[in-house]
């Protein structure tokens, strides 16, 4: 379909629901445990001979967030897709709309809404970023890095990272690891722009050695309180000099005008598959930049259609610190697109074409494949399942 001309409506014919079992290159450790694979939910819809694409971030155990993939599955199997099947949208937007109704459970929304985002591009023969609203031709990115053993290894993985250019290194820290390692990479690096991502693991008891960090001139301190909170942060922003990023805090627009309007942080990291998909992540955007406060693009250990639906939301202006779309080579062996998605100088190309700019590597997806749902309108889902559930022990 010609880019001067907008589709009719947007009806989605049928989907399919896979999850994907994939080991990771190396244990990622945080403040929640060792990760060593990951269950990814793959979803595709079919429109008009086109397919959309998008993943689920939620992990088997409520870690992150409250979201679990059993549970993500049994609502987008028996709820969403049956909802919005056979139907005609004029717009992703009114497809927002219409799960806005349900409370919560932001993540498999955001995975029937993504989908659908990149449906509407490909009907539109635009990239995702030029129908988002951003601008650029590549975004710049920084590395996460787990928690290590020791110092030394710490050092070693990040002498690695500042070598492949990346333009900010973020630590994994929880207590009793944070002002360890940090005084090493600051000493090692006195110029590097340098964060921590604590994930939760402190409390305002604990405030002696957030304050400590201060000395290191950090970019931002991530996320140091619980997931649920805003109160708390903003009596420890009053305490140190080191910006506080909100990330599991915020999932919406709302969040973000409260937690700025009382100064629980300074910086947002905005993970799109975490506040319900595009349409959220865009209306987050706009007012964190209203307020005049800075953002990034955060990483969810995703595959390459994660990865791509983040580059192009990075696009838009006001995510002025490096994101966390590092290599898909950092993570996996092999990713399930076609398309390397890797780094160049510190910048991530942004994928060109329709959508998200990826095809699906069907090949290695049938390989990693445990089990597949097909829900068409009108009808039960389809279920072949190949492999049933994981050891707890793998999963984290």
């Amino acid at each position: 379909m010609s880019s001067a001309t907008e589709p009719r409506g947007l009806l989605i014919e049928s989907a399919e629901l896979r999850v994907l079992e994939l080991p990771l290159r190396f244990a990622f450790e945080t403040s929640f445990g060792v990760m060593r694979r990951r269950y990814v939910p793959l979803l595709t819809l079919h429109a008009q001979g086109h397919e959309g694409y998008a993943e689920g971030v939620m992990d088997y155990l409520p870690l992150y967030r409250e979201e679990t993939v059993p549970g993500a599955l049994a609502f987008l199997e028996r709820q969403l897709l049956p909802r919005v099947l056979g139907r005609a949208y004029p717009h992703p937007q009114a497809l927002a709309a219409e799960l806005a109704s349900y409370r919560g459970n932001r993540m498999a929304r955001a995975m029937l809404e993504m989908a659908a985002w990149d449906l509407w591009a490909k009907a539109l023969d635009l990239p995702l970023w030029q129908v988002l609203g951003g601008n650029g031709s590549s975004v710049a990115v920084g590395v996460s890095l787990g928690i290590q053993r020791d110092v030394a290894a710490t050092l070693d993985l990040l002498a690695q990272s500042v070598d492949a250019g990346y333009q900010r290194v973020k630590l994994k820290i929880k207590p009793g690891w944070d002002e360890v390692p940090v005084a090493a990479a600051r000493e090692a690096y006195p110029d590097l722009p340098l964060t921590v991502d604590a994930n939760s693991a402190y409390t305002l008891a604990d405030l002696s050695a957030l304050q400590r960090l201060d000395a290191y001139h950090l970019k931002y301190i991530e996320q140091p309180l619980a997931f649920d909170d805003l109160l708390d942060h903003a009596a420890l922003q009053r305490e140190i000099r080191t910006p506080i990023c909100l990330d599991e805090s915020i999932t919406s627009a709302q969040d973000a005008r409260k937690a700025l309007g009382i100064g629980a942080g300074r910086v947002i990291n905005l993970k799109v598959a975490r506040v319900g998909g595009h349409f959220e992540a865009r209306r987050i955007h706009d007012v964190t930049q209203a307020f005049g406060a800075a953002m990034w693009c955060g990483g969810m250990l995703e595959t390459g259609v994660g990865r791509a639906h983040n580059i192009h939301l990075s696009t838009l202006e006001n995510f002025v610190f490096p994101g966390d779309t590092s290599s898909a080579s950092r993570y996996w062996q092999r990713d399930i697109i076609r398309e390397p998605l890797e780094v160049s100088g510190g910048w991530m190309p942004v994928p060109q074409g329709p959508g998200i700019g990826v095809t699906l590597d069907h090949g290695v997806i049938d390989e990693v494949t445990r089990s597949v749902t097909t829900v068409r309108a009108g009808a039960p889902p389809s279920v072949d399942d190949q492999a049933g559930q994981p050891p707890a022990d793998e999963v984290y």
